[in-house]
């Protein structure tokens, strides 16, 4: 929430072990559609700094998978997100709404890549 626009509440819900394995934060977000998406990510891979994957419950399910690389003094971040939401009225309206929630995604996923980047004080490549 401190640098990532529509994080509304980030909790440690479990620690998991030593690598982190099984550890769940619990979120909710909220972008410009007024509505709140919450729900636990369970942290499945952890191989750092390199990859993070971990599974989605609640009004979201599904998976994530974090990668991040670097070359040339360029990190790149690359994330893969699958997953559906568990709403019934977004469920109901996905097929003609599908649009407006993909902009809503990716508005949410712009304002995180911008939020990294002030708080990282680096450019923001966008391809």
């Amino acid at each position: 929430p401190k640098w990532w626009k529509g994080v509304k509440k980030v909790e440690a819900i479990s620690q998991g072990d030593a690598n982190e394995i099984g550890k769940m934060m619990h979120y909710s977000w909220r972008s410009t559609l007024p509505y709140t998406l919450s729900f636990d990510v369970i942290s499945t891979k952890v191989e750092r700094p390199y990859i993070l994957e971990g599974d989605a419950i609640g009004e979201l399910e599904g998976e994530g998978k974090w990668q991040l690389s670097y070359n040339i003094g360029i990190t790149t971040v690359q994330y893969n997100w699958n997953v559906n939401t568990t709403k019934k009225w977004m469920k109901i309206l996905a097929p003609l709404l599908r649009p407006l929630f993909k902009w809503n995604h990716n508005v949410v996923m712009r304002w995180g890549a911008e939020g990294l980047a002030k708080k990282l004080d680096a450019d923001l490549v966008k391809y």
